[in-house]
């Protein structure tokens, strides 16, 4: 009759354990692409990005600045629509660290065939791992600080998927005003190359004066196809970002980016509290720390305690603790902390490192915008006086005191010299959001990246880092 109890007391446990069980759903591949084919196709929903800041909607027919072309390729890059399984992989692997081991039932039943005894035998223990109690707290908080980094992770390659789609918006702008005047340079040296045969033709200039113009020409249309190329590879990678199809255009506003004070120390003292990438090198270290203190504490042996209850053949029963132990002769958990000890030196070297080199690269970028600027400076100087000198040229050649090989010296050279003044500026603005993505500064610190919900709307998950 006992034997028959615990019998169902067994069915009536593993029929609780059944009903928390996950359940198996399909979910099948696409089988087409699902590149937009419009920017009114894409996300335009851009939660708060700062805590008690209002959502912004984006609108397709509008012009973007390049801060709103970095969120919207956080919000519709199809690399990142995988972030969210990442971050459920590293949320499961948290739930599975600060789980508590399942206690081990035990029932061993033995039949009565014969002899003197007068009732079957069985015996019943229930006993739980006493070491993995012994380090659930210092496992468990590794686990949360593990999820932590992830979580930081995750928040960086938004970043830098931002940050790639805000520089490819400024190339693409100073492209195009590059174009313009390499196309404008190249119609001057068309039109100076068709006065130059018709004066030929009338007998009044000699057809040598020509080969130059034609030489400069060849030159102007080799440089303006490389723009264009260039610009249509910068629209591509842009528009892939996006998940746009690659022959979606928009209009990209003049970028502008937030100035900073010459005193970036203030910036530099708080630089881990903002850089996901040095928050999640902080949660890693934590997490080796907790690591560590777990390791020590596994020296203790192997340890399983709980109650046995048991009946013999002559129907005596007993009941008493079950004690099972590892003897710690030769493996006192040595291998184990050296490992996590030696993790978290690792990780204590590469955050100091991280710092430095940010140091380093903030200084430099520093420098470089400083000189950039003074470039700047002197090529706006030579832009204008070369402008001054062509407009001088211009009327000199309407007065017949010039010829058109020297007019178009002058002319070009002033388109020189506007072009020069582009690349400078296109260089500082570069410049400038690398260094705001040194400092953690310019882009949200929440997780913005949509995750698909039951339906087929959008939805987001906001998270800090």
């Amino acid at each position: 009759m006992e034997i028959r109890n615990l019998a169902r007391v067994n069915v009536f446990l593993l029929a609780v354990a059944l009903t928390g069980c996950a359940t198996y759903r399909p979910d099948p591949l696409a089988t087409t692409p699902n590149l937009a084919p419009s920017v009114a196709a894409l996300d335009l929903y851009v939660p708060p990005v700062t805590a008690g800041g209002s959502p912004q909607i984006l609108h397709a027919g509008q012009a973007f600045s390049i801060d709103q072309i970095g969120l919207l390729a956080i919000l519709n890059d199809p690399d990142l629509g995988a972030e969210y399984g990442q971050a459920e992989q590293a949320r499961a692997a948290m739930i599975t660290a600060t789980m508590l081991p399942n206690p081990q039932l035990g029932f061993s039943p033995m039949a009565l065939l014969g002899g003197p005894a007068v009732t079957p035998s069985y015996a019943v223990s229930l006993s739980e791992d006493i070491t993995s109690l012994i380090t659930y707290r210092p496992r468990a908080a590794a686990a949360r600080a593990e999820f932590g980094s992830a979580n930081a992770e995750l928040l960086w390659q938004e970043w830098q998927v931002a940050q790639q789609a805000r520089l490819l918006a400024v190339d693409i702008y100073g492209s195009d005003l590059e174009i313009r005047d390499r196309a404008q340079e190249l119609s001057l040296l068309t039109q100076e190359i068709a006065q130059v045969n018709q004066a030929a033709n009338e007998g009044n200039l000699d057809l040598t004066a020509e080969a130059p113009l034609n030489a400069a020409e060849a030159v102007a249309q080799s440089t303006l196809a490389a723009a264009r190329l260039a610009r249509l590879q910068s629209w591509q990678s842009l528009d892939a970002l996006l998940g746009l199809q690659p022959s979606v255009r928009f209009t990209i506003l003049r970028p502008e980016v937030a100035s900073l004070p010459a005193n970036l120390t203030p910036f530099m003292a708080t630089l881990a509290e903002r850089r996901p990438d040095i928050v999640a090198l902080q949660f890693g270290y934590h997490s080796a720390d907790e690591q560590v203190r777990a390791a020590v504490l596994a020296q203790f042996p192997a340890l399983s305690f709980g109650p046995s209850y048991g009946v013999d053949t002559s129907d005596v029963r007993s009941i008493g603790p079950q004690l099972t132990m590892d003897l710690p002769i030769f493996n006192r958990n040595q291998g184990g902390i050296a490992a996590a000890d030696a993790t978290r030196d690792v990780l204590h070297t590469q955050y100091q490192a991280e710092l430095d080199s940010t140091e380093g690269t903030v200084a430099s970028l520093q420098t470089n915008i400083a000189a950039l600027r003074e470039d700047l400076k002197q090529a706006h100087a030579a832009m204008g006086n070369a402008q001054q000198t062509s407009a001088s040229a211009q009327n000199a050649y309407a007065q017949g005191s010039l010829d058109q090989l020297a007019l178009a010296d002058y002319e070009t050279t002033a388109l020189e010299r506007e072009l020069d003044v582009i690349s400078y500026q296109t260089q500082i603005t570069t410049d400038q959001l690398a260094l705001e993505i040194e400092l953690g500064l310019g882009l949200p610190q929440t997780r913005i990246a949509p995750i698909a919900n039951s339906g087929n709307a959008p939805t987001h998950q906001v998270m800090h880092s």
